[in-house]
């Protein structure tokens, strides 16, 4: 079956970085668009990226543009996002996802999370 972990998160100052991983297991993980969705504390899910299969197209909210890279590796089924330049408001809970063939296809699997915590 279609397994997703999480892992990376903590705590961290603003300034500060952290890379999340996201081991997949049970599909072709080459084949799907992949995504990062975070859920702040008391507030809804909010989209943060999405890379598509091959890895070269990526896309982001406006809030982490220049300071998150999302990334994947096909041959290890793994999909990360580099965070940089933390801010507080980006403390929350990073599920990823796993997407269809194409970005509006919508989210069929997804992770437990891992919570990021941005505080001095």
């Amino acid at each position: 079956q279609v397994q997703l972990v999480e892992s990376g998160g903590g705590l961290v100052q603003p300034g500060g970085s952290l890379r999340l991983s996201c081991a997949a297991s049970g599909f072709t993980f080459s084949s799907y668009v992949m995504s990062w969705v975070r859920q702040a504390p008391g507030k809804g899910l909010e989209w943060v990226s999405d890379i598509y299969s091959g890895g070269s197209s990526t896309y982001y909210v406006d809030s982490v543009k220049g300071r998150f890279t999302i990334s994947r590796d096909n041959a290890k089924n793994t999909l990360y996002l580099q965070m940089n330049s933390l801010k507080p408001e980006d403390t929350a809970v990073y599920y990823c996802a796993k997407g269809g063939l194409a970005r509006s296809d919508p989210l069929d699997y997804w992770g437990q999370g891992t919570q990021v915590t941005v505080s001095s």
